[in-house]
């Protein structure tokens, strides 16, 4: 899969662009982007309402896509990546898989505009449709507060998450990279039945004998967290003009 986002308009066949709209709605966790310039710029603009603003502990606003989505019926508690103990599906999700991987070098070339709370990231996530096919693979994870002042450097996080999956661990660090993030890179895995290497412009920065047994979503997203007396005026932008999958030799 070649994605480059090239036109002027998102290819729902691959991408929807909500963010877990299982927890809410797709009206309420619609995403915020444009496809422009050989891009998928996704944004959080100033009047962006709270996602699950009532459920969510921390006030939380976000635009994401992700390349499948699955849940159970509305008051079930069976859906993708729930964020509190017994979350129950407010809207529910037929079974669509746009795109789901299974082994691979999988990479996106994204930059970004961060502001202190705001964060950027891509992860592949299990697609849940069994409750234990639900590890993650973070691919970066960048918060604008480890962003240094001239922006030569950023605190990127790669690794993996378990969360219900009994065959993982956690393993999982933000380490400190000589890049300016507002400059396109290239942040990748490969991904192999007996572990993971994780790269950023090619170069292997991590790597794992840990590997999810099973295909997996794109989840990619910008994220605010909004304080009182923080910058209102800073509108955070992720833009990703590259999207691919090759298989390893």
């Amino acid at each position: 899969m070649h994605e480059t986002f090239d036109g002027d308009r998102l290819d729902r066949e691959r991408w929807l662009p909500h963010y877990l709209p299982q927890w809410s709605s797709r009206a309420e966790s619609a995403a915020t982007y444009e496809v422009a310039g050989s891009e998928l710029r996704l944004s959080i603009p100033l009047d962006q309402g709270l996602w699950c603003p009532d459920t969510h502990t921390k006030p939380l606003r976000v635009s994401g896509v992700q390349s499948g989505v699955y849940s159970g019926p509305v008051g079930s508690t069976i859906g993708q990546q729930p964020f509190a103990d017994s979350q129950v599906v407010r809207e529910e999700q037929p079974a669509w898989w746009g795109w789901t991987p299974h082994h691979g070098r999988i990479a996106v070339r994204a930059r970004m505009e961060l502001s202190p709370t705001s964060m950027a990231s891509a992860w592949m996530v299990g697609l849940e449709d069994s409750p234990e096919r639900c590890g993650e693979i973070c691919l970066f994870e960048v918060f604008g507060s480890t962003i240094t002042p001239d922006g030569s450097r950023a605190d990127v996080g790669t690794g993996l998450h378990p969360f219900r999956d009994p065959a993982l661990v956690e393993e999982f660090s933000a380490d400190t990279q000589d890049i300016d993030v507002r400059q396109p890179h290239t942040y990748a895995v490969e991904w192999r039945p007996d572990g993971i290497d994780f790269l950023l412009d090619d170069e292997v920065v991590r790597s794992s004998q840990q590997s999810p047994a099973y295909p997996m979503q794109m989840m990619i997203a910008v994220f605010d967290f909004p304080e009182p007396g923080a910058d209102a005026t800073h509108v955070p932008v992720l833009a990703v003009d590259g999207v691919r999958a090759d298989p390893l030799s």
